[in-house]
């Protein structure tokens, strides 16, 4: 099964956490010592050094200069930076709205020969249609209270499904029956996207898997993923976005995906599927 999708943020912090404890025992400082030096509560020293607060940039650096190393703090400040790309929070990420976020991705979509995804909740953004996607974003928007510019955001994120035509690139897709049956918009948004989806499947690229309701479970429903090139794994959580980058975590998510498509049906079993979720809108 799939860790923590958030084992890999912790695990840097803890890194951090255990390197500047390490720096403080070298210098001889108990954590009051420290604490004086750096002009702070020791509650936040302990906090610090017990991974439960995240130092910013400058309390690494009057940190490192306390035990006399400052020529260490450009290498934990790296460290520190790391562990924030991994586990970033969606208010952080959306905080000026949602269409800058559908750029910055735009990249890693290009350079990717071979993405593998997951969903269990929603349509994958690379599949969305403008108006599903509009309808889904402006509901996030909501939820989160962050700047609703859902309409600039979808027209962003249909410019991302642009590599789904161009370029050498492959994409496999798994979608839980369920996907297809969660409304997002009013019915006829619902029937064009899942119409879109029947046109995607002949594209010779693309490889679409319905995990339908009556398979046997052999793994049960996961959070959606995204696996580039086996290089990384991106996974949604409702209060963040996770990066994953060390092999060991990817190698659990690619046996998770060769699982889940070991349950799914394809071809005209598939497009049954999406055909009979249309015809259930009425």
């Amino acid at each position: 099964m799939p860790a923590n999708p958030s084992s890999s943020a912790q695990e840097a912090r803890q890194l951090l956490a255990g390197r500047l404890r390490d720096l403080r025992l070298d210098a001889e400082l108990s954590g009051r010592e420290l604490s004086v030096q750096c002009g702070w509560s020791d509650a936040k020293t302990s906090r610090i050094e017990h991974a439960r607060t995240p130092p910013s940039d400058g309390d690494i650096r009057v940190w490192c200069s306390a035990c006399g190393a400052e020529g260490q703090a450009a290498e934990l400040i790296a460290i520190n930076r790391r562990a924030d790309e991994l586990y970033v929070r969606w208010k952080k990420l959306h905080g000026h709205g949602m269409r800058r976020a559908q750029e910055d991705v735009l990249p890693l979509y290009e350079r990717t020969r071979h993405l593998r995804v997951y969903v269990s909740n929603v349509i994958p953004g690379i599949l969305q249609t403008q108006q599903y996607a509009a309808a889904l974003l402006a509901r996030i928007a909501a939820f989160q209270g962050t700047p609703d510019d859902s309409t600039e955001a979808a027209a962003s994120r249909i410019e991302r499904s642009q590599v789904l035509h161009q370029g050498r690139h492959t994409f496999a897709f798994l979608l839980e029956e369920t996907v297809l049956r969660y409304r997002i918009g009013n019915a006829e948004t619902m029937a064009n996207q899942l119409g879109y989806l029947l046109a995607v499947m002949a594209l010779p690229n693309v490889s679409l898997g319905v995990i339908p309701f009556s398979a046997p479970r052999t793994l049960w429903p996961l959070e959606a993923f995204y696996v580039f090139d086996d290089k990384r794994v991106s996974s949604e959580l409702l209060s963040a976005a996770v990066n994953v980058s060390a092999p060991s975590e990817i190698a659990l998510y690619t046996r998770a995906f060769s699982e889940l498509a070991d349950m799914a049906v394809y071809g005209g079993s598939a497009r049954r599927l999406i055909v009979e979720a249309i015809t259930s809108l009425g």
